[in-house]
């Protein structure tokens, strides 16, 4: 084993297993950015800018997402008891995907006085890859149910997305191109065992197929070397 080899060894086992896992796993990058947010109310419409932030969580061969925001958004002119809010939100996907994520989160746990801007829980739901590649994630329409009224809130300043995965689609093939159906792998049925002659075949070269050679070498000067000797032994006893 070369210098270098025994380095990279010694290094890998220093490092240990989380550290290795934490290289291999999907790039992330997620940003806080400000969506301004236009709401059409049972009393008109209100706005105003909350920052937002969506991070996410590897869960099997899903991502579960999280969706906060930092600001009050929308108002009420009556007050809101406890668990009469309830929120939710649609994420846009972007790049290798299109389409939604829907996002849901709890009731408000305290009363919401009258004309104050409405704190948003954090809101959360579960994305499964369907296309490998990169994936942005921005924030869509919020609703907000409240007292048997719907308020709709959508971004008006066209935000960038908040987060942006680089994810693999669960059955797509790994990076070495390994089949995983009997495909011509390294681990296939066409081993040693198949009878020889068969087409595309190719003749073995590693350290077992010469030490093979070698033993089938020795055992034929043995057997040479036998049949030498008894053929000198009969002539003597027939002189």
């Amino acid at each position: 084993m070369s210098r270098s080899s025994r380095r990279a060894l010694a290094t890998a086992a220093l490092v240990g297993p989380a550290a290795l896992l934490a290289v291999a796993a999907p790039a992330a990058r997620a940003d806080q950015v400000d969506v301004d947010y236009q709401c059409k109310t049972p009393i008109g419409n209100k706005g105003a800018v909350s920052p937002i932030d969506i991070t996410s969580v590897p869960s099997g061969s899903s991502y579960k997402l999280t969706m906060s925001f930092r600001k009050g958004v929308s108002s009420s002119p009556v007050e809101l008891g406890k668990g009469a809010m309830k929120p939710s939100a649609l994420i846009r996907l972007g790049g290798a995907e299109t389409g939604t994520v829907a996002m849901s989160g709890p009731a408000n746990d305290q009363a919401i006085p009258a004309d104050t801007p409405i704190k948003i829980s954090d809101l959360t739901g579960t994305y499964t890859p369907k296309k490998s590649g990169k994936v942005t994630f921005t924030a869509g329409t919020l609703t907000i149910k409240a007292l048997g009224t719907t308020t709709t809130c959508e971004p008006r300043n066209k935000p960038g997305p908040a987060l942006t995965l680089d994810v693999k689609a669960p059955g797509a093939p790994d990076a070495g191109g390994g089949a995983a159906d009997g495909g011509s792998g390294s681990g296939g049925s066409s081993g040693t065992g198949g009878a020889a002659g068969t087409p595309g075949d190719l003749p073995q070269t590693g350290p077992a197929d010469s030490a093979v050679a070698l033993g089938t070498l020795g055992g034929t000067v043995l057997l040479a070397g036998a049949a030498g000797t008894l053929w000198l032994t009969r002539r003597r006893t027939a002189s």
